[in-house]
């Protein structure tokens, strides 16, 4: 049985990974709305930092799937695929927060294209995250 130590404790880390991934939308959200005149709105920049949050909140520490070994003591072979999805969509968010801070803070213009590219692996990387997050809860 949990302590209330430490259900406090990874709740607190669970809303740490959140903050993490609500400041890695603001800056995604802030390169891609100054290259892109559409996306230079409030709206746009909530809907990523919720996105992050979310993402990061369900998608980082999921549940493990217990580990099973054949008869014979070898590993079944089967892939843990929100163990899978959590570790590439963390890796494609957080290089496209990564690359976005670096754009920002060393004051660089690149072209659409890269934005685009900055912004496509953002989200992909955060779905990726919330569908292993809901997979592991789901499974239980």
């Amino acid at each position: 049985m949990r302590t209330r130590v430490r259900k406090f404790a990874h709740v607190l880390e669970r809303f740490g990974l959140a903050m993490a991934g609500a400041a890695s939308g603001l800056f995604v959200g802030a390169l891609v709305g100054s290259s892109v005149a559409q996306f230079t709105t409030q709206a746009f920049l909530l809907f990523m930092m919720l996105g992050g949050a979310i993402g990061f909140y369900l998608g980082i520490d999921t549940p493990q799937r217990p580990f099973h070994a054949n008869s014979d003591g070898h590993w079944d072979g089967k892939i843990d695929t929100p163990e899978l999805l959590s570790a590439v969509g963390t890796f494609l968010a957080t290089g496209s927060a990564f690359a976005s801070v670096g754009v920002i803070v060393l004051r660089h213009a690149p072209h659409l294209a890269w934005t685009w590219m900055i912004m496509a692996g953002w989200v992909l990387g955060i779905t990726m995250q919330i569908i292993a997050g809901a997979i592991a809860r789901w499974r239980g």
